[in-house]
């Protein structure tokens, strides 16, 4: 996956007229150079050395409002953060957990045990969750998120579901060429074509579907599941959604 690049003007909004070779080196050098290494060093983990150094220091300013949220953002959950402030405070002093936990309340405030869960399969893959897939949510039973990977050459997007999660029942139309390809990513799903047993799909599995197969593919229900999708190219292609997989037929499935 290509190294990401992070972007950083708030040393030139901040102090740019004051302050220019500062801003220059916190936007350029320190944003731009040592925290865009991830070949290196991942951002959750420059997050986690960076959040206990602050607080270490007994610095509780916006600066350690700003790396927890960056934290965050980086997939460290509500009871991670707990964990680390909890351990930290041995090390640094019980008054600057205190500290340090009034602002991580406020930063995970709307955060949930699922989304522990969720930052917890992040970790699991390199492609992005990406955000609820709200566009087809009338096409899917639960919870799940796309993540556009490439609309150049082919169409590929990452599709996360929660468990339990699966899409309704499908055909891939066109007059010639089309269909689908997917590739498990993370997790563990099903995929299943109308009359044929479903099949699990793991990471590395790669199913085919041609154009004009009746089918449909989500989680298992006791696991998150991630799959790569590409739409293959063809004329006159569209998606017809059908009638969802009842519980019923989904529940033979795990006995």
């Amino acid at each position: 996956m290509a190294q990401e690049k992070i972007v950083q003007t708030a040393g030139r909004d901040q102090l740019g007229e004051f302050a220019p070779k500062f801003a220059e080196l916190n936007d350029d050098v320190l944003f731009g150079e040592v925290w865009s290494r991830t070949d290196r060093l991942g951002l959750r983990d420059r997050s986690l050395v960076t959040v206990t150094s602050l607080i270490s220091q007994g610095i509780t300013d916006n600066s350690l409002v700003f790396h927890l949220q960056s934290a965050r953002k980086n997939g460290i959950s509500r009871t991670e953060i707990a964990e680390i402030i909890t351990h930290i405070a041995f090390y640094a002093g019980w008054p600057k957990a205190w500290a340090a936990f009034n602002l991580a309340k406020g930063v995970w405030a709307e955060d949930t045990p699922g989304e522990d869960a969720r930052a917890a399969f992040q970790r699991e893959m390199i492609f992005p969750i990406g955000e609820p897939n709200t566009a087809y949510a009338q096409y899917f039973i639960g919870q799940s998120y796309l993540a556009p990977i490439s609309r150049e050459q082919v169409s590929v997007s990452n599709v996360t579901f929660e468990p339990r999660c699966r899409n309704n029942w499908h055909i891939h139309r066109a007059s010639s060429g089309g269909g689908q390809m997917l590739v498990g990513v993370a997790g563990r799903g099903w995929y299943q074509e109308e009359g044929k047993p479903a099949v699990e799909i793991l990471p590395g599995t790669v199913i085919h579907i041609p154009a004009g197969v009746k089918h449909w593919h989500g989680a298992a229900a006791d696991s998150w599941f991630a799959h790569l999708a590409f739409e293959i190219p063809g004329e006159n292609t569209a998606n017809e959604w059908l009638e969802p997989v009842t519980d019923e037929a989904y529940d033979q499935l795990s006995k």
